[in-house]
């Protein structure tokens, strides 16, 4: 088992709450509350934060400091198509590689996500979806490419308003796909992912652009 440090742990901590909408969009982000949310001194949450910059977690302006990058319908048609191209080979590679051990921990991760449905915590709801993706895509044992679409992650607006209106067609996706990679079918299960992608794509547009009318329509009236 790889050695896990203090950092590491803080800023997967720090990307899990930021694709979960923990930390929404447009989220200010000071390092001793969160040091102090997450019982640590300052100095472990304050590398996380770099390292995070970096990635596009987050971002930096002068006398803002750091906050959670807002985003764009460009920008996300950009994300959407790399991570389409990106997944669709991750999920293929990792499928040929699948071990009967792997098969239970996808199927394990699909049940937690399925459980976590069932109740009222949308932000373990959303974390648990990147926990089985992210399970996915570990097992094609290909790092370059997983952080590339880690990176692509931070660049996705996951957060919806309210994704629990549509958790029973989250839950028959994740279902179709785990039914296709037991069967051994890699064609139809990695058809499945991108299918998947896409959906969740054309949620994220609405919900995007229903936020900016509503602020926009805030603004104007101030002006």
């Amino acid at each position: 088992m790889a050695f896990v440090t203090k950092l590491d742990q803080v800023a997967e901590k720090l990307r899990e709450r930021i694709l979960t909408g923990q930390y929404p969009r447009g989220t200010k982000l000071k390092q001793v509350d969160i040091a102090e949310e997450l019982g640590v001194s300052v100095t472990p949450v304050r590398e996380a934060l770099k390292a995070l910059e970096m990635e596009g977690y987050i971002a930096s302006q002068p006398h803002r400091g750091l906050f959670v990058p807002e985003l764009n319908d460009l920008q996300m048609a950009e994300v959407l198509s790399l991570r389409l191209l990106l997944e669709r080979e991750l999920t293929r590679e990792a499928l040929g590689k699948l071990t009967s051990k792997g098969l239970r921990e996808l199927k394990a991760a699909g049940s937690e996500l399925d459980r976590l449905m069932r109740g009222d915590n949308i932000f373990a709801v959303r974390a648990a979806n990147v926990r089985l993706h992210f399970c996915l895509y570990e097992m094609a044992e290909r790092p370059q490419t997983l952080q590339f679409v880690r990176v692509l992650w931070a660049k996705y607006p996951f957060n919806y308003e309210d994704q629990r209106a549509i958790f029973k067609q989250v839950q028959s996706e994740h279902d179709a796909f785990l039914a296709y990679a037991e069967a051994g079918n890699i064609d139809a299960a990695v058809g499945a992912m991108c299918e998947h992608i896409e959906h969740g794509w054309e949620r994220a547009t609405v919900s995007v652009r229903r936020i900016t009318a509503v602020r926009q329509a805030n603004h104007a009236s101030f002006v």
